[in-house]
């Protein structure tokens, strides 16, 4: 994409909200604490596309542990027909324009928004 615009951000919800954001889609299972809905200012909130509360506890921001989470989550997503269709959603919508997917996790290489973006990118 040199000199584009990437079609699908990444972006944390503690950050502040600009319109280039486009839609903004939080992809958690859990709100994140201490903010309130206007300053996080969501359009969509998809929990179906969040890994599970065991996979989730298992990764811990590990790092290390990143490359076996996109595998397991990647597995899960694949597995889940609600997901799958949350997926085609996302999908739908960065065709549409510009989108954000909006996460907690206070790194930005790994996390689960990175694996999303990746998959949404590859079109799957």
């Amino acid at each position: 994409m040199s000199g584009e615009a990437p079609l699908i951000r990444l972006k944390r919800v503690y950050e502040e909200a600009m319109e280039s954001d486009g839609t903004r889609v939080l992809v958690e299972r859990l709100w994140p604490r201490g903010l309130s809905r206007e300053r996080a200012r969501i359009d969509l909130w998809l929990k179906d596309v969040a890994p599970s509360d065991e996979l989730r506890r298992w990764f811990a921001h590990d790092p290390q542990k990143f490359p076996e989470f996109r595998r397991r989550y990647e597995q899960e997503l694949r597995d889940q027909e609600t997901a799958r269709a949350a997926l085609a959603h996302l999908l739908e919508l960065a065709r549409r324009g510009p989108l954000t997917l909006v996460y907690s996790a206070r790194d930005s290489e790994h996390n689960n928004a990175v694996v999303l973006r990746d998959l949404l990118e590859r079109g799957s």
